[in-house]
């Protein structure tokens, strides 16, 4: 098996909001802050692996966020066979990351020992921390670990050539980022470690967290893995759709190639926003 991957972002929904609900304390930027919802798709010609799969209708009507390409949708535009793919790398277990129940039917699941534990365990008592959960999500993949389909991992781990998982923790219990091997290099899938590059460049924090002092050592460990912001995937960042390479051209703003060099990233402005 190669230990080169080819690596892409697949937009599937969005919620608009302020940038005051992005970040712990408000933000003085009075300007939209949009969350993007990404599932990532790497391929090497011998196997296809997905990251996360993220919600679907259902999903969406239940938390008020908007679908704009169906997931299944991205998947057969980049020619995945979904009854083909054998291994799903979760990230973590809310709701925007491991819904879409049957979409593929014959993987299994690679998750953090820590993740399963938080979203099943003493945690789930208290409101202010479940509400990112989705409980018939977790029901199903409770379902999945009692059929033989998730492969626990405790810490790091290399799963295949090229392809690594980082136990980071900080916005869940057991958040994993993902180093891949490209043509270019090293590039890491941050997931939710920072939902925008202005999480990373301002070393601000996302409301959602278990542990804020783990959240900014997080950013250490993504700039360590990766070396730079051009290697850093954001999980949520509306920009990562519009400054990496289209997939193709019909696929502009919703599929991107992650294995080639993005265009400039912009600090932000005050009062103004990556949405532009």
């Amino acid at each position: 098996m190669s230990d080169i991957w080819e690596a892409f972002a697949v937009a599937y929904a969005r919620h608009d909001r302020p940038a005051g609900e992005n970040f712990i304390g408000g933000d003085p930027h009075d300007a939209p802050m949009p969350l993007t919802y990404y599932v990532w798709v790497l391929k090497n010609g011998d196997r296809t692996v997905v990251v996360d799969t993220g919600f679907d209708q259902r999903g969406a009507e239940l938390r008020g966020r908007t679908i704009t390409r169906p997931v299944a949708e991205g998947l057969e535009a980049l020619g995945v066979d979904r009854g083909g793919v054998a291994d799903v790398i979760v990230t973590h277990m809310h709701y925007d990351h491991i819904g879409n129940d049957g979409l593929l039917p014959n993987a299994r699941y690679h998750l953090q020992d820590a993740e399963m534990a938080y979203a099943t365990g003493r945690c789930m008592c208290h409101g202010p921390v479940n509400h990112a959960f989705e409980i018939e999500d977790v029901i199903h993949m409770v379902r999945r670990v009692y059929g033989g389909r998730v492969r626990f991992h405790d810490g790091d781990a290399e799963l295949f050539p090229g392809i690594t998982l980082h136990l980071v923790g900080g916005h869940s219990r057991g958040l994993q980022c993902v180093t891949v091997k490209t043509r270019r290099g090293p590039v890491v899938l941050a997931s939710d470690t920072a939902h925008h590059f202005a999480h990373l460049q301002e070393r601000k924090v996302f409301p959602t967290v278990d542990s804020v002092p783990d959240v900014l050592e997080g950013y250490a460990t993504l700039e360590r893995l990766g070396g730079g912001l051009d290697r850093i995937v954001p999980g949520h960042d509306p920009l990562v759709s519009r400054i990496y390479p289209a997939f193709r051209r019909e696929t502009e703003g919703w599929i991107v190639r992650l294995d080639e060099a993005p265009g400039a990233i912009p600090a932000r402005e005050a009062g103004r926003s990556t949405e532009r």
